[in-house]
């Protein structure tokens, strides 16, 4: 598929950026609002945007809402109800049960009038709110208008029609649709989902990182394949430039312990290590050379193979030159990893832990979703 407009942009660094600039998209929206996120919380930001979908709703906008059923496993039953009752509409994504637990929506992506679009790593909850340096989590992501707009909205559209993820029959018809590229001017809209066979993300990726000279990666949760490593590890002995923004603070100790399994080699081969100090780290950016990835993804197995997931790959020099500029202001905030100061630390029970959660998150996990793919019934 393709798109023939320019997609223009505005980066979001920080959620006291994106919120206000979702909810005045959402104030002026006239025609159709469609919110697709993995954590809903019901807080007081969680109750800000519900009284603005509500508003709109009231308005005579077209109103949808899908989220996941794990990441907004609090919502109470009754969160959605007042913009129900006035003709808005509102999903579950997957709903919990233990066959298909492991099967999530990691998607965030909100679409107003069909005219401007935010993608990125934002969650609806207030531990995104803040700069990201003095409070808040750190994050990022964009706001978009033209290129892929109309792509997104028809995204948006498959995932909530099937929001409900109960049978074999057409969630094998779903992944075969949902998993694909759709290109446009100078960007491709990269849709990843699980089940077996190719994954676009993880496929552009790798034919970037193949032939890379320059990588720039912020990553919250990071354990890429065996073969994005070695890409990685090839691009710094060969003398580019590979650096890494990786997380100092995080919400899930298992994956910062499996992303540390990988340091020292990673720092042998001559790559750049450092850690993200002020707070927790969420976002993901990766730019190699002249592309660069903006979405929900992370680069690690559940969102390389596991999770439905939602990345845009820009191939633009000033954009690229623009997420240099936002890399180089992250690692300023980052302590660097010395390669002989991390192996004198590495205790043998620091290690051990360190290989266990790598084998669950890189073998385990991977292993019990694919199995939770099969047993979905007929």
């Amino acid at each position: 598929m393709s798109s023939a407009q320019v997609t223009k942009w505005k980066w979001l660094l920080c959620g006291d950026e994106a919120f206000p600039a979702m909810l005045a998209a959402i104030d002026a929206a006239r025609e159709s609002i469609r919110l697709e996120v993995y954590i809903f919380a019901d807080d007081e930001l969680g109750r800000r945007f519900r009284d603005a979908l509500l508003r709109a709703r009231q308005r005579g906008v077209s109103v949808r809402v899908l989220v996941d059923g794990v990441g907004s496993n609090d919502l109470p039953d009754d969160f959605w109800t007042s913009l129900k009752v006035d003709g808005g509409e509102a999903r579950v994504f997957n709903p919990i049960a233990l066959k298909r637990f492991g099967i999530r929506n990691h998607r965030k992506l909100l679409v107003c009038d069909a005219r401007v679009a935010f993608i990125g790593g934002f969650n609806i909850s207030h531990e995104y709110e803040g700069d990201g340096v003095k409070q808040g989590w750190r994050d990022l992501g964009l706001q978009l208008e033209g290129g892929m707009i109309d792509e997104l909205s028809a995204s948006f559209d498959e995932m909530f029609t099937l929001a409900d993820f109960r049978h074999k029959r057409f969630a094998r018809l779903w992944q075969a649709k949902h998993k694909k590229t759709v290109v446009a001017v100078n960007a491709q809209l990269l849709l990843g989902g699980p089940g077996r066979g190719w994954n676009p993300i993880r496929r552009a990726l790798n034919k970037d990182l193949a032939h890379a000279r320059r990588v720039q990666i912020i990553e919250a949760y990071f354990l890429p394949t065996w073969r994005m490593r070695r890409a990685l590890g090839r691009a710094a002995r060969k003398g580019g430039e590979v650096q890494l923004v990786l997380a100092g603070k995080t919400d899930v100790v298992l994956s910062q312990l499996a992303a540390r399994s990988l340091y020292q080699r990673l720092l042998k081969s001559g790559a750049q290590v450092s850690e993200y100090q002020p707070q927790i780290l969420h976002a993901k950016l990766l730019v190699i050379d002249d592309a660069v990835y903006v979405g929900s993804a992370n680069l690690d197995p559940r969102s390389l193979s596991i999770n439905y997931e939602l990345m845009i790959r820009f191939e633009n020099p000033k954009m690229a030159a623009e997420a240099r500029r936002i890399f180089s202001d992250t690692l300023a905030q980052s302590s660097r990893i010395d390669v002989a100061t991390w192996k004198r630390s590495r205790t043998f029970w620091m290690k051990l832990k360190e290989r266990f959660a790598h084998f669950v998150l890189a073998r385990v996990d991977p292993h019990v979703a694919r199995l939770q793919w099969k047993w979905l019934p007929e």
